[in-house]
């Protein structure tokens, strides 16, 4: 599989919707990475918990605030 990195400015090679970005500068991108590691991180720690319907809908649910945060940082 081809992969861009998230922070690349060739993000756009593996994506079929999305086809112009906008050039991120540095703060922006390390803005991305951060809120990208801290839902991961968060995420990693309630895998630790255990598994129950409610950690699923709280893990959907940081997945979301990610997606909306870099929404926001690269819109």
């Amino acid at each position: 599989m081809n992969t861009v990195n998230s922070e690349s400015d060739a993000r756009t090679a593996n994506n079929t919707v999305r086809h112009q970005y906008r050039v991120l500068d540095d703060s922006e991108k390390a803005a991305m990475l951060k809120v990208k590691d801290d839902g991961a991180e968060l995420i990693a720690y309630l895998d630790r918990l255990g598994q129950s319907r409610e950690l699923s809908i709280a893990k959907t649910k940081i997945e979301e605030a990610v997606m909306w945060a870099v929404k926001h940082i690269t819109t």
